[in-house]
Formats: structure tokens, sequence, C-alpha cells
């Protein structure tokens, strides 16, 4: 069980201050400022808060980061297992567990080196932090791709804690766009797991007869944003598509999402792709983009520090550097408007923040993650 100590609502406040100045933007009606809480960081990808208000930051490379709640101070945790850091993949996402603060749990996501190069794989480990130190032990790979390659591409990936114990694991196509039909092959699909590892028995898969047990949803390519739509439970995911065909799902059990099959957007040659944008036995998004913006992390915000925002789907995007904020209804997306494009670089993730603001960061070499709140 972690050290850590639970900070009052007020302490912790006042312990997420922002070490650089403020920006201020206006979108609409809503006024609110951006401030750098944590810099100098290596390309980080995932990052979750501890209960104290301590950030988690995964860096691409393999090192797990422990840092203070001003940013200020920040040492690096041990017991991280092997991670392939070659082209997109590495160390990736990040999620401390709901019931942290009884059992340390933390989980996360990496590309596993094994037997012809590399897959995702999901893993969790109890953090323990003493004198000043942070390492991970009893570390448990709970799901791992079953074919890996040599490629650099397409790995997704996140980790998601679902309201009902289980988890829902996002596994890209690997670059082997085909490998996301084949029933038998994790790539391209949504994998739920329970917190140990093993199959929930309402899987739409779960005795192995038509599809590996651990699946949940086929036909993705890339899946590299996925939350849990609060009012519902349920899961929304976020994937690249190729020259355009970016796409919101809402993967259900045992459906297909189409790629290659179906998509709105072309190869990168721009011959087309499949049959289309639509075909019978395959589902339409909720949402997509063309031109691609190469959308990444993805939340629901459910703070107070923009009170017009809360319950608003936010994704972020690499290639055109912004946020979309979108109004969802229905599980339909009915606006969308695109913040701070171009301001601060490739967006990588994006969090609630434990003082009501959203939080994200920026994947480059001189990466950063910030805070958005409230502007007068």
């Amino acid at each position: 069980m972690a050290t850590t100590v639970l900070a009052g609502s007020a302490a912790l406040a006042a312990a997420c201050v922002s070490v650089s100045a403020q920006s201020v933007h206006t979108a609409g009606d809503v006024r609110f400022s951006v401030e750098q809480v944590v810099g100098d960081l290596s390309y980080p990808w995932g990052f979750d808060f501890l209960p104290d208000g301590s950030l988690l930051v995964n860096e691409v490379d393999g090192r797990m980061l422990l840092v203070s709640p001003d940013g200020d101070s920040r040492i690096e945790v041990a017991g991280v297992p092997e991670v392939r850091a070659s082209g997109q993949g590495g160390l990736l996402d990040l999620v401390v567990a709901p019931d942290y603060g009884d059992t340390g749990t933390v989980y996360f996501t990496f590309s596993e080196p094994g037997q012809g190069g590399a897959g995702t794989a999901a893993a969790r480990a109890r953090l323990v932090i003493t004198d000043g130190a942070a390492r991970l032990e009893d570390v448990k790979v709970l799901a791992s791709m079953n074919r890996k390659t040599s490629g650099g591409r397409h790995f997704g990936s996140r980790i998601v804690p679902a309201p009902d114990g289980t988890l829902f694991v996002t596994l890209g196509d690997r670059g082997e766009e085909d490998r996301a039909q084949d029933p038998q092959d994790h790539a391209g699909s949504v994998l739920r797991v329970a917190a140990d590892g093993s199959i929930p028995s309402d899987n739409p898969f779960a005795d192995g007869g038509q599809a590996l047990p651990e699946i949940w949803s086929t036909g993705h390519r890339n899946i590299q944003g996925a939350a849990i739509e609060p009012e519902t439970g349920v899961l929304w995911t976020v994937e690249h598509g190729a020259r355009g065909g970016d796409e919101i799902n809402i993967p259900q059990a045992g459906k297909n999402y189409g790629w290659p099959v179906i998509s709105y957007g072309r190869h990168y040659s721009g011959l087309s792709i499949g049959v289309g944008t639509e075909a019978e036995g395959y589902e339409q998004p909720v949402h997509y983009w063309d031109p691609s913006i190469a959308p990444s992390g993805m939340a629901f915000y459910t703070g107070d520090a923009v009170p017009q925002w809360r319950g608003d789907l936010f994704v972020g995007a690499l290639k055109d550097q912004l946020i979309s904020r979108l109004e969802v209804a229905g599980g339909k997306v009915v606006s969308e408007e695109q913040l701070i494009a171009g301001e601060y670089g490739r967006i990588r993730t994006l969090r609630n923040g434990p003082d009501g603001a959203l939080w994200f960061s920026t994947d480059e070499g001189e990466g950063a993650i910030y805070r958005i709140s409230g502007a007068p």
C-alpha cells in the first residue's frame, strides 16, 4: 500500500498552482486560461493524479516520473518493465486505479518486447513511495498482444477502468490493416479484462469460440483516446483514420467498426479504402473528421473550473495541435468547437484534475503538462 497522504480540497487547490504565467483565451462567450505546471518533459504520454495532487507521468522512452503537485520536483519511479521504445511505441498510457487509496494500484500500457518484435501490453502494479523514493512492485501484465511484429506504428493505446471494475484496453492494428478483421488477432481491437487479467464471463466472446475471449470490439485502426461517459458509464473511443476518417465510436460488445473494409478516409496514396463508407455488418462512427486532425487523448469534462463546459467531450489533436470541444447528447455529437489551435504543440493526453481544471500534456521533445481553468 502506498504511503501517500490524502490532501484536503483546499490544500489540494493551493498545491495545484501553476509555476508559469497564465495565457488567456476566448472561445465564444467563454474566457479561459492555460498555465504550464510541469515542463522539461521528454515526449510525455500518459499522466494521472495521486490523491495528494502529485502527478505520475510516463515518458515514451520508458521513464515513469513522480512529480510534486507544484511541478517543482520529480523522481524517477523504479521497477518499470522492459519497454521497446521505437517509432510510436514506448511507455504509453497511465491511470491511477479508482481504489488507489486502499491498494496503491496503478495501470499502464507499453510496447512489450517479445518474439517477432513488440506489441501493446497492459499491466498493473503497486506504487510504493517511501523515504523520497518510488517504485513499482508486484507488476503483472493483464493483457498482451498475441502477435508481436517489428513495425513501429499503431500501438494504440489506452487503458480505462469501467464502473463495473473491469478494464478496457485499446490496441492499434500495428500498421497491418487486415489484422483488425481477424478475430484471432488482438490487433485493431478493444479488449475487456477483469482487474486481475481474467476474462469477464459476460464478454461477447468469453468462450473463445468465435473470437479471442478478451476481445470486446474489432475493426479499429489505431485508438489513441478513450473515456467513460460519466452519466451513462459507457466507453467512447477516438481513433486515427488514414488520410481523413479519424472517428469517434461507442464500442459495443461484439460489434465490428469496419477498418479497413469501410472508412471515411483514403489511403495516403490517395486510393480509396475498402468498399466505401458503409457496408452491412459494420458499425458507423458517432463522429468523424475529414481531413484528419490526428486525435489522441479524450476526456469528458467533469470539473467546475469552466462550468460552461461541464459534461462536454474533449479530444486532443497531434497534427492539428488543438483541443476539440464536442457537445454530446443521447450518444451523438451535436456541435464542435476547436480550441488553442497551434498554440502549445501536439496535444497527447487530457485529464480531469483534482482542482476542477482540465489538464493536458504535449507530445514534444520539450513536452509539458498544462491546466485549463476559467478566466475573468
